[in-house]
């Protein structure tokens, strides 16, 4: 038995960001952004659909939110915000993953008891808690139709998964006209993050029917057209392809969480300092070929993403296709050691992530 649930009302289209005032429906709310969003015209644009609706705009966010800076920041929100029903998020996954923080109410209003609820892996009680618009700039994180969360302490070399029942966004608006002006290097991070989810979610003991068509989907249509963005990064369609295939793959993760990959790329980030699009993927061609031969219906659709009939093949066309894009695919290139690199394995496959890999690692 299994069953597949996602409850985020999703609106894919160029100019789809005009159904934003509908989507209040005569709400009031705060947009949670980038600093670059004023600069680009994102915010101007916002303002002009919503007028007095926006109640306030938040545009500090910096990547990988980390509680040094996120602390402060919640309790304003809290604190003087705290009548405001609805967050728009507008930007990559960072925006988005600490508008998910920014919503959710505590007693206290005290971020520090936020982060001792994370810390126990504890709901939230029922409260307040505002609604989440998401409405990604990249084409990659999947966080607009997820409920999680990544919150970052790099100073105590900690990362913490934020899962509430109020942290699914109530809807999500994929407008590739808004990733028209991402920079080569986050284009790149963002489709290898896509790839990793769809991927991720074949390899995964939490898979389903309707996971696995969704990711296979996605991978394919990853692999097809991430080259050809990265060849012309302005072109409308291929954006809007991307963005197609990167929602697919969060559609099919946010019912099989990650695994394997993305349970190494936490130590990777914190310790090595690799992006989290470049950590969760230059891993993938290893982690394939470990996944290959442990589930004949795995093994299928993975073998059909990469057209291949024998396991090798498939390694390999995964291998060229990351090394065409400029992506090393050695854990040397980041700084790991060859003799660190199963210890590192070993240690990712007992985490959270790394016990919904499909094959078992022994410890």
């Amino acid at each position: 038995m299994w069953t597949y649930h996602n409850p985020v009302h999703t609106h894919v289209g160029r100019n789809s960001l005009s159904q934003l005032p509908a989507l209040l429906a005569g709400r009031s709310c705060l947009l949670v952004t980038f600093p670059e969003a004023d600069g680009l015209g994102l915010v101007q644009r916002v303002r002009a659909l919503l007028c007095s609706q926006l109640r306030g705009v938040i545009d500090s966010i910096a990547p990988n939110p980390d509680v040094q800076w996120l602390a402060p920041l919640y309790e304003m929100v809290q604190r003087d915000h705290a009548e405001v029903p609805v967050i728009v998020a507008l930007g990559g996954g960072s925006v988005i993953d600490s508008a998910k923080a920014l919503l959710c109410a505590t007693d206290s209003g005290q971020f520090s008891d936020l982060l001792s609820i994370l810390k126990q892996g504890a709901q939230l009680p029922p409260a307040p808690h505002k609604h989440l618009i998401a409405i990604p700039t990249t084409a990659g994180t999947g966080s607009e139709v997820t409920p999680w969360a990544t919150i970052w302490d790099q100073a105590g070399g900690q990362k913490y998964s934020l899962h509430q029942h109020c942290t699914w966004p109530e809807a999500a608006v994929i407008d590739a006209d808004l990733m028209l002006s991402l920079p080569a290097g986050a284009t790149l991070a963002s489709g290898l993050d896509a790839l990793s989810h769809a991927l991720e979610s074949i390899w995964n003991v939490n898979r389903n029917s309707i996971s696995m068509a969704l990711a296979v989907q996605s991978a394919r249509r990853t692999l097809a057209t991430l080259p050809a963005l990265m060849r012309d990064l302005h072109n409308p369609q291929l954006r809007s392809d991307m963005a197609e295939a990167a929602l697919l793959a969060g559609l099919a993760f946010s019912n099989t969480k990650t695994a394997l990959a993305h349970s190494l790329s936490y130590d990777i980030t914190l310790q090595h300092g690799v992006p989290h699009g470049l950590a969760c993927s230059f891993s993938l061609p290893l982690v394939l070929e470990m996944a290959l031969g442990a589930d004949a219906v795995a093994d299928a659709a993975l073998l059909s993403i990469f057209d291949a009939m024998a396991p090798a093949v498939a390694v390999q066309r995964l291998q060229q296709f990351l090394q065409q894009l400029g992506v090393a695919t050695d854990p040397a290139h980041y700084g790991i050691a060859s003799a660190d690199w199963q210890t590192m394995v070993t240690k990712a496959a007992s985490g959270p992530r790394g016990r919904n890999f499909i094959r078992s690692i022994s410890i």
